[in-house]
């Protein structure tokens, strides 16, 4: 897309933005920065600055949105009525990007998912790129883009909702379970934001999709694409599964499951579904059985940290969503004592009653969150107030017996006390390793 001379507002000045500006400011476009608060440093060079109100939108050609932005506000509804064209910074990146993208989304797996597929294409000697929500902005990924080359990125529903051209070549859908209710207000609408990976897929593209998840399988009735499956339950067609201890790829066994390296039934899911996606790039099956083996996992995702006087440590930070710190506690037997909370989301923590109950010695509270949490989960389990991470490490580490486990599963974000969930992991981790043995 030729953007010289357009008028282009970027809002958002954190990673993405700042990405997207660099990049359109090289097309020749005439660039204004703003953001909701004022910026720490200067705009780059020759972008002018304007706080996030209806001046920052005067006249502007193209309003392009950071993930974090949302598009639903009335200066860009009021915007979008007087023809201004609104976009996320995916979307504009993709008008320069080079080769293929290889695309996944869900409410739970990407990141995982999304880091194997890069490795197992690695590991076939297929040339490929990794980004997206994933921490490398698209439009960082542009210069290094080759027509030859995947773009394995991690899509989020913030991504895809000011997406509209964007081609997915081979679109994975995890799973869609309610998350971002806040900012999507119903479940239907996040679900709709979810599906646009599949908006502009060709007869010959390929959409890959959880047989278990009902919201996920049931996009098969709206894809243009080929539809393959994967299913950690047993067998599917077209598609890549398990059945006892074994992973099958369209009826052929190609490697045991006891090979994953992953905690987890859903690290299971995650394995088939990036199996799925880069066989059919063109990665032969010995190729991903041995990165498979390989791949050792995700920073923050069920993340083993330390044994403390027989004590067990995971970081899980990247549980954000209720649905995450389900999968969290069902990989593990009992004897859990559970770090829960942070800014909520609109969730139901009732959902984790059962689990809980069933393996968990007491629940910690810490973050904005403790109190909806506790009036969802009292009589289920003990309960502690705590506060902060700190304190809630040190009561676990006074409190809990060898062979139990500390597990810090948040079924929250993190922005009520930390500026990401890796900040609130990397903090997890911190106090950790400051325990004495």
């Amino acid at each position: 897309m030729d953007v010289r001379g357009a008028r282009i507002t970027v809002f958002g000045m954190a990673k993405s933005g700042l990405a997207a500006i660099d990049l359109l400011k090289r097309q020749g476009a005439l660039l204004r920065a703003s953001d909701c608060r004022p910026l720490d440093q200067l705009p780059p060079p020759g972008v002018d600055f304007v706080i996030q109100s209806p001046e920052a939108l005067a006249d502007c050609d193209i309003a392009v949105l950071s993930p974090g932005v949302p598009p639903g506000l009335p200066i860009f509804q009021e915007a979008a009525s007087r023809g201004v064209r609104i976009v996320g910074d995916v979307e504009a990146a993709s008008w320069y990007l080079q080769g293929p993208i290889l695309g996944i989304t869900g409410s739970n797996g990407k990141t995982t998912t999304t880091a194997l597929a890069g490795h197992l294409l690695d590991a076939a000697g297929i040339p490929c790129q990794v980004g997206g929500n994933i921490g490398r902005p698209l439009a960082s990924m542009v210069d290094s883009s080759r027509p030859d080359q995947w773009n394995v990125l991690e899509l989020s529903s913030f991504q895809l909702e000011t997406s509209h051209t964007l081609r997915v070549r081979i679109a994975a859908v995890l799973n869609i379970t309610p998350d971002h209710l806040d900012r999507h207000g119903a479940f239907d609408n996040y679900a709709a934001a979810k599906a646009r990976i599949l908006l502009n897929q060709a007869p010959d593209d390929s959409a890959v999709l959880n047989a278990e998840n009902p919201a996920a399988a049931a996009l098969a009735r709206q894809a243009a694409s080929r539809v393959h499956w994967f299913n950690a339950g047993g067998s599917v067609q077209p598609g890549f599964w398990r059945e006892s201890d074994q992973l099958f790829a369209n009826g052929h066994a190609f490697m045991p499951a006891s090979e994953i390296r992953l905690r987890g039934r859903h690290n299971i899911e995650n394995v088939l579904a990036a199996a799925c996606c880069v066989h059919l790039a063109g990665a032969p099956l010995e190729a991903i059985r041995s990165g498979v083996a390989s791949f050792a996992g995700v920073e923050h995702r069920i993340e083993f940290v330390r044994t403390v006087r027989g004590v067990d440590y995971y970081n899980d930070s990247k549980a954000t969503n209720v649905d995450a710190t389900l999968k969290a506690l069902e990989s593990f037997d009992g004897g859990l004592w559970v770090i829960l909370g942070g800014k909520d989301k609109n969730s139901d923590y009732t959902v984790l009653r059962p689990l809980l109950e069933a393996r968990a010695r007491a629940v910690l509270l810490i973050g904005a969150a403790a109190e909806k949490i506790e009036s969802h989960l009292a009589g289920s389990v003990e309960l502690r107030h705590c506060g902060d991470l700190a304190h809630a490490v040190g009561f676990a580490a006074s409190h809990a017996s060898p062979a139990e486990t500390v597990l810090l599963a948040p079924a929250c974000a993190s922005f009520d006390q930390f500026t990401s969930y890796e900040h609130r992991g990397r903090t997890f981790k911190e106090l950790v390793h400051a325990l004495e043995e």
